[in-house]
């Protein structure tokens, strides 16, 4: 037997049917099925039975279509009388034709209905007794239950009936509703058998249960009691009330077919995504859509601002409109139906966003917080995949309050593990978490935020007692009830380690009890195990919950930890310690902690077009797995890609979203909370195909389309057609025609042989006949189904001088907005040559053509623009030639404007190893029998020696050979057997220079560096000459050439180099003058060279030269003691001023010495040299500390020296230093009144005028002035205002500057403040002109006077006042009158004195004098002792004075009753002034100092309004002259009076 196919003959064949006589296969069977009998008799697989089946598929095809005739042209015209003609004959024919056609299929048919007949009646009366008609009968009924409370109880029965009944369950006459309470009922139907299950059971389930069956012939029930019982002592069992149903339609009850399904979809992080089903709901009610639940890995979700649900408009939809990681995983929608439940599955990825910074990693997800407690939660999350990025080093949790966009970081270092215990929380405040990952590009884009969790004591609870009464009555007592009143709680027992990592220790423990009423805390204490050295741990934290996470523990040491209670009362006894508690690296010391092992043998198999199912071994080592990612790569590239983005939990997936046709190899990872697992090994590569099953079987092609005529010469035609639209798996490698007459049914062959072009010429021909075409197509798996009939086509001799049609029309890289069209040049190019083409246009179903060149083309190929993406068009194309335009082309096949997904564009590039220039197209999809073809101006390139093509999976490369200006032009290629991918590029002169360019550097290469020639100076003075290549090999060789001469590695020089690195280097040990010149590095690499050169003369030698003796002077230095760090300075917390300074290789003879310009300082610490650094204190530092600095180092092994110069700059930055410490200690301006006026003074911990402060009243700058005088203290600065008045009002300030910020104070001065400061210092200045003016003796009188009898004795002293003062004089307490023996003077004002004349021992005794005026006065005492002649001079007993109260002026004479106070033992007179404000300069006096109203500076509010000092003591003893303390009675005393 021959087989159809290129150059094979075709033998007719003629087989002898059983149901057909020879005389019906004689009488004219059709050329269609003796064809199929030909390919059949080639096959003797094939049964008897198929061989009649296809020939009578083929026998009763229609053996004539007869064309529709509306709006005929001249041509159809005659067409259509000639059909007239003989349609009488015609009819005859088809109706023999028609008779024959079904007397044939009938004896088929027949014998085919009597083997189904005799199949049927085989099974047939078991259906007739399964279809006998029977009313639901229960064959075992429902039985009564008794069940205990929160128990689950199961009712079932078995029903039959015809047809099968359906059965309903009622509680007390109402349905029972699943929906109604969700997990509440389960009703089953399975093998005839019904139950319902009722989950822990409630008194309130006690009730009457049926279950009524019905179907069309009757119902039936069954009925059962089902009584719930409590405990004893829980109370009785009770039996409820009935309710009445109220009937409503429950969308449970509607019927629903899913129809349109969401399919796989991809999302990234901060976009949305919306899935959506539709469906057909009957009834259709608006005011009841059906019931539909989302789940997401099982679990179901709640509509929210996070997941937007609807279902109505006949769909159910699904809004996910901020995407994070959390949300990808497999969506499920399940809908609720009259008959159970319709649903529908679809995974979701969710990918991560670009990171904030190139490198950083993913975001991690599904942050959680546990272990709430009042202020403390464990946040926990899963860690995101890392494919190409850095590995991750830690993570960083945040939180913030609900309500607040404020986010807050919790710990300082990152944690490396996905747990954090977050303490110091507020109790009954909202938070929210996140969390930031970080590795070593950068910190990744934060997670999406917790849940708000609201930290509240978790304890609290667990003191809540519930007591019973009767078992009707519920009464809620706290522990606080039957503790009784407690004051001191208990200590806290049970004290563990919850969580122990690498990182920190979570302790925990049980509250007291009793624990009291009063608010509770906590006192942690820990210890090296075993030690008893307890140490307190949380001293800046008052911990109110049972939770303390400790991060401070050392790496190898065992501690214990114990806990006190501790309130308002006191502190309870510690907790037992807690057993030995040691940190875990990550390996795990103590626990199984760590990351899993790899997973085991990863295995992929085809899944889809676009998917791989991929399954794994699970790790042996599992540690707490939270899942797995999967990774994915083209064979051959080098980048991974995430196949999922997060944790998946079982051991299999299906990655989608992969290229048909594309090669993959896969690997995976274990996830836990301790990071990820190392990388399992790559599974098998594997292309992306559909599953096969049983082996590919191939088909034959489908019909070819499109027949149309191109010229005819009156006994032959040109034919035309398109290609099949599928080519059943292998390619179509050959066409057969057939004919016929128009006016008969009989089909010919025309060609034997086959035809492997779509054009073929039609011979033997009879002019002005009408013909039909069909033609077939066929491939290996042999000739495929004929197209329909062509329009009936006329022989007549084309004889029009326009051209023919053009034809085989098709499109080429069609994109969004673009395409090619490409069209064959006509057969016919009618009386001269075709000049070009015209391309007309029209939108699909419109016959409204638009001409898109007015100037015709003379290439056959055009690209339209400008289209409408998504809209379909129809082309036609006409040619051109000297006489007109010819007949149009047969109309293409529409065409949409859209591009395939993942469509790429031919990249032009050049081969990095060889040179070559190449054109290169990636396909977005390929099968196994598609090809790229390659074409140059749209006409195949073939084999052509300009150019090689080779193909690699999905890749195709065009490579030039020699490329010129001959090769520029269009490329373009096409993937065959696929949806039309297919790409051009235009190859223009520039761009074929460039990579000319680079092609010529790849194949003469040049060693690359990434660092020329360079040169640094080392220790020692040694210079080293270095470059860097960016690579290598093992075999390089270079030369060092000086001044044109070549240096070898020896004495003095030593080169070498570095593979690794692709460093190569010269090394000079000694660098002198003679090393000045031009340095040159010469490469050879394989074929690879280069050099480069450095120009070291001039200035840059000179400099460089410096730099070498200059380190070869350190080095010999350093061989001594030295300064490792020279001289600096710091300032302290207190304003103190410290030179430092560090020092290396000294030993105990070391000698240290500080001096100041010269002069030696010694600093009451000596400086230790051993400690490895020196300093040296310069308090109060201004001004006077200017000069120049020096350390001195020595001992036998050298000197060194290093001085700092304080002055400029060094001077400047010490003060702004000083500055900054004083001004943020700073207090806030405070007011003083002063007798000159009122002061504004600043506090701070130090004061010097040169820093640079700023006095400012009402945002103007205050100069001093004798008004306002601006000074300080080293304690305070302050500004005085010298006789205020109400321009001095206003806002007042000072400004600290240290160069950096400006520390600001104010104080308003107005109002009533500035009329309190104003009477203030009004007294004050009364007080003080008091002081000034008052009475007083200026000096001459001593203490103590002894005399012998008989002699003379004169008091006299000097006094002064003004208005002149008054003087008395008194003995004992007694005024003194003048008379001879006593004389009384006064002269001038100023001189007083009293004189005894021959004194007697009975003038023994206690003298005073008083001296005063209107302002007051002073009374000084002095003591006499008389003894006698011969007598021993006594010793003389001072008396003890007291402060006399003065008199008004008006009355002088009368004398104090107060005790006169006891003078001191000065023989100089001194008096003591009044007190005064502290900051009024006062002279020096005996009395004992007071304390200063000047507060420390730490304490930035000192009292305004008391200027005075108050003593330490109520009785401070003072000096011999007191000052009178009553001012006359018109003045206000400026002393406080004495206590």
């Amino acid at each position: 037997m021959g087989w159809k196919g290129n150059s094979i003959p075709r033998e007719r064949v003629i087989f002898l049917l059983p149901s057909a006589s020879a005389s019906q296969v004689a009488s004219g069977w059709s050329a269609t099925a003796l064809r199929c009998f030909n390919l059949l008799g080639k096959s003797s697989s094939k049964s008897v039975s198929q061989v009649q089946a296809q020939a009578t598929e083929a026998m009763a095809e229609p053996a004539y279509t007869i064309p529709l005739f509306r709006q005929r042209t001249s041509e159809e015209t005659e067409e259509y009388q000639r059909v007239t003609k003989n349609v009488g004959k015609g009819l005859a024919v088809i109706q023999e034709e028609l008779h024959r056609i079904r007397a044939s299929t009938k004896a088929q048919v027949e014998s085919l209905a009597i083997q189904r007949e005799v199949k049927d009646m085989m099974t047939k009366r078991v259906d007739l007794l399964e279809e006998i008609p029977k009313m639901p009968d229960f064959l075992v009924a429902l039985r009564p239950h008794t069940v205990w409370e929160k128990t689950p109880v199961k009712l079932f029965c078995t029903v039959q009936g015809n047809p099968r009944p359906i059965v309903k369950w009622y509680k007390g006459g109402v349905p029972v509703d699943p929906l109604s309470a969700p997990g509440k009922y389960k009703i089953e139907s399975k093998y005839g058998v019904h139950s319902l299950i009722i989950s822990r059971c409630v008194v309130s389930d006690t009730a009457e249960y049926s279950a009524v069956a019905t179907n069309p012939h009757g119902t039936a029930t069954s009925k059962a009691t089902v009584t719930v019982k409590r405990p004893a002592g829980a109370g009785e069992s009770c039996q409820l009330g009935l309710v009445p149903h109220l009937t409503d339609i429950h969308p449970s009850k509607l019927e629903v077919s899913l129809l349109d399904r969401f399919s796989v979809s991809f999302g990234v992080e901060g976009g949305s995504v919306r899935l959506v089903c539709s469906m057909v709901v009957v009834p259709d009610l608006p005011n009841v859509p059906p019931l539909a639940q989302w789940y997401r890995d099982d679990k179901l979700l709640k509509p929210g601002k996070l997941a937007e649900m609807s279902v109505g408009g006949g769909a159910a939809r699904l809004t996910l409109p901020h995407l994070a990681k959390d949300d990808e995983g497999l969506y499920t929608l399940r809908i609720f139906t009259k008959d159970g439940t319709a649903e529908h599955s679809a995974y979701l990825f969710v990918s991560d966003a670009a990171p904030s910074v190139a490198g950083a990693p993913g975001a991690p997800m599904s942050v959680k917080a546990y272990d709430i407690n009042s202020d403390y939660v464990l946040v926990a999350w899963k860690p995101p995949n890392t494919v190409n990025e850095a590995p991750i080093t830690g993570y960083f949790v945040d939180r913030c309050e609900a309500g607040s966009d404020t986010w807050v970081q919790c710990n300082d270092a990152p944690v490396k593990v996905c747990k954090y215990p977050v303490h110091g929380l507020s109790m009954g405040r909202s938070y929210h978490f996140r969390v930031r990952a970080m590795n070593s590009a950068g910190i990744s884009r934060p997670s999406r935020k917790s849940d708000k969790v609201t930290a509240l004591d978790a304890a609290e609870s667990e003191r809540l007692q519930v007591i019973k009464i009767e078992g009707k009555y519920d009464i809620v007592i706290k522990d606080d009830d039957l503790e009784g009143y407690v004051t001191i709680p208990g200590e806290p027992t049970d004290v563990h380690a919850s969580e122990i990592f690498k990182s920190y220790v979570v302790l925990s423990w049980k509250p007291p009890s009793p624990r009291g009423r009063a608010p509770l805390w906590y006192v942690i204490e820990k210890c090296l195990a075993g030690t008893g050295a307890w140490q307190r741990i949380n001293t800046a934290v008052k911990l109110q919950s049972p939770r303390y996470p400790v991060f401070d523990l050392q790496d190898g040491q065992k501690y214990q930890f114990r806990v006190y209670s501790v309130n308002m009362y006191g502190s309870s006894e510690a907790s037992e310690p807690s057993e030995p508690i040691q940190k875990v690296d990550e390996d795990g010391i103590e626990l199984p902690i760590g990351v899993p092992s790899a997973p085991g043998q990863v295995v992929a198999t085809r899944n889809t077009k676009s998917s791989v199912f991929v399954q794994w071994e699970p790790p042996k080592h599992l540690k707490n797995l939270m899942g797995y990612y999967i990774d994915g790569r083209v064979v051959g590239a080098k980048e991974w890609f995430p196949c999922n983005h997060k944790p998946f939990k079982h051991s299999r997936f299906v990655v989608h979203g992969l290229t048909p046709g594309e090669s993959y190899v896969f690997r995976v990872q274990a996830v836990n909370l301790f990071g990820l697992s190392d990388e399992s090994q790559e599974s098998s590569p594997i292309a992306v195909e559909p599953a096969l099953g049983g082996g590919f079987q191939y088909a034959t092609p489908s019909a070819p389309f499109g027949i149309t005529m191109l010229s005819c010469d009156g006994s032959s035609m040109t034919l035309a057609w398109k290609s099949p639209k599928h080519c059943g798996g292998s390619k179509v490698n050959a066409y057969y025609i057939d004919k016929r007459n128009a006016d008969t049914l009989v089909w010919k062959e025309v060609n034997l042989s086959a035809v492997t072009e779509r054009v073929c010429t039609v011979d033997n021909l009879t002019e002005g006949t009408f013909y039909e075409f069909k033609i077939q197509a066929a491939n290996l798996a042999g000739v495929g189904v004929p197209s329909a009939p062509s329009a009936p086509l006329k022989c007549e001799a084309w004889t029009m001088e326009e051209p023919g049609p053009a034809y085989d029309l098709s499109f080429s890289e069609v994109r969004s907005h673009s395409l090619v069209i490409i069209w064959k040049a006509p057969v016919y190019t009618g009386a001269s040559a075709v000049t070009g083409y015209l391309v007309e246009m029209a939108k699909k179903g419109s016959s409204e053509f638009v001409t898109l060149n007015h100037e015709a083309v003379s290439h056959r190929y055009l690209q339209v623009s400008h289209l409408e993406e998504g809209q379909s068009y129809v082309f036609r194309v006409r040619a051109v030639n000297g006489n007109g335009v010819g007949k149009p082309s047969q109309l293409s096949e529409p065409v949409c404007a859209k591009a395939l997904p993942g469509t790429k564009e031919i990249v032009a590039g050049v081969d990095e190893e060889t040179g070559d220039v190449f054109l290169s197209l990636e396909a977005c999809e390929i099968c196994e029998t598609s090809k790229f073809v390659w074409s140059k101006n749209y006409k195949p390139i073939g084999d052509c020696p300009r150019v090689s093509t080779t193909t690699k999976g999905r890749t195709s490369r065009l490579t030039f050979t020699n490329p010129d200006k001959d090769d520029l032009g269009r490329y373009s290629v096409v993937v065959t057997d696929t949806d039309g991918v297919s790409a051009s590029h235009t190859l223009t002169e520039d761009a074929l220079n460039t990579m000319l360019e680079l092609s010529y550097a790849i194949r003469h290469p040049v060693v690359p560096l990434k660092h020329g020639l360079n040169y640094e100076i080392l220790e020692k003075g040694h210079v080293r000459f270095w470059l860097q290549a960016v690579k290598l090999s093992p075999s390089v060789s270079y030369r060092f050439i000086v001044n044109d001469k070549e240096v070898t590695s020896g004495e003095g020089h030593k080169i070498s180099h570095d593979v690794a690195t692709g460093i190569i280097e010269m090394t000079v040990d000694h660098f002198t003058r003679a090393n000045e010149g031009t340095y040159t590095v010469q490469i050879h690499d394989g074929k690879a060279k280069t050099q480069s050169s450095l120009v070291l003369v001039g200035d840059v030698f000179k400099a460089a030269l410096k730099e070498a003796e200059f380190q070869r002077k350190e080095h010999i230095r350093k061989q001594g003691p030295h300064f490792s760090e020279y001289l600096y300075f710091t300032v302290t917390e207190d304003c103190t001023v410290m030179l430092a300074c560090k020092v290396a290789n000294v030993k105990k003879e070391t000698s240290f010495h500080w001096y100041k310009e010269d002069d030696e300082l010694v600093p009451e610490t000596p400086p230790n040299v051993m400690s490895g650094a020196c300093a040296i204190p310069i308090p109060l530092f201004s001004r006077k500390d200017h000069g120049i600095y020096k350390a001195v180092l020595g001992d036998d092994r050298g000197k060194d020296t290093s001085l700092i110069d304080i002055s400029g700059q060094v001077f400047d930055d010490i003060i702004n230093a000083l500055a900054c410490i004083a001004g943020a200690s700073a207090s806030e301006l405070v007011l003083q009144c002063t007798p000159e006026g009122i002061r504004l003074q600043c506090y701070m911990s130090y004061y010097t005028e040169e820093m640079k402060t700023v006095w400012k009243h009402k945002e103007s700058k205050i100069a001093s002035s004798e008004k306002m005088r601006i000074g300080g203290t080293a304690e305070m600065a302050w500004m005085q205002i010298c006789d205020p008045s109400d321009k001095e009002k206003g806002h007042y300030s000072i400004e600290i500057s240290d160069g950096v910020k400006t520390h600001t104070r104010t104080f308003d001065l107005s109002g009533q403040a500035y009329t309190d400061a104003y009477e203030e210092y009004l007294r004050l200045k009364a007080a003080a002109f008091a002081e000034k003016n008052r009475g007083r003796v200026v000096g001459g009188l001593p203490d103590v006077v002894t005399i012998m009898e008989e002699k003379s004795l004169s008091l006299t002293c000097t006094v002064w006042g003004e208005p002149t003062p008054e003087v008395t004089w008194f003995k004992n307490e007694q005024e003194v009158a003048s008379n001879e023996h006593t004389k009384i003077m006064f002269d001038g004002g100023k001189f007083a004195s009293l004189v005894i004349n021959k004194v007697t021992p009975e003038d023994s005794g206690k003298y005073s004098i008083n001296v005063r005026n209107k302002y007051g006065g002073e009374f000084v005492e002095i003591t006499v002792s008389v003894y006698k002649h011969g007598e021993q001079i006594p010793e003389p007993k001072l008396g003890h004075p007291k402060t006399a109260t003065p008199v008004p002026p008006k009355s002088p004479a009368t004398p104090s009753k107060t005790p006169t106070p006891t003078p001191s033992k000065s023989h100089t007179p001194a008096s003591m002034k009044s007190p005064t404000p502290a900051s009024t300069p006062a002279p020096k006096s005996p009395t004992p100092s007071l304390k200063s109203p000047t507060p420390a500076p730490k304490s930035p509010t000192p009292a305004p309004k008391s200027p005075t000092p108050t003593p330490k003591s109520p009785t401070p003893t003072p000096s011999r002259g007191v000052k009178s303390p009553t001012p006359p009675r018109f003045m206000k005393s400026p002393t406080p009076p004495r206590k």
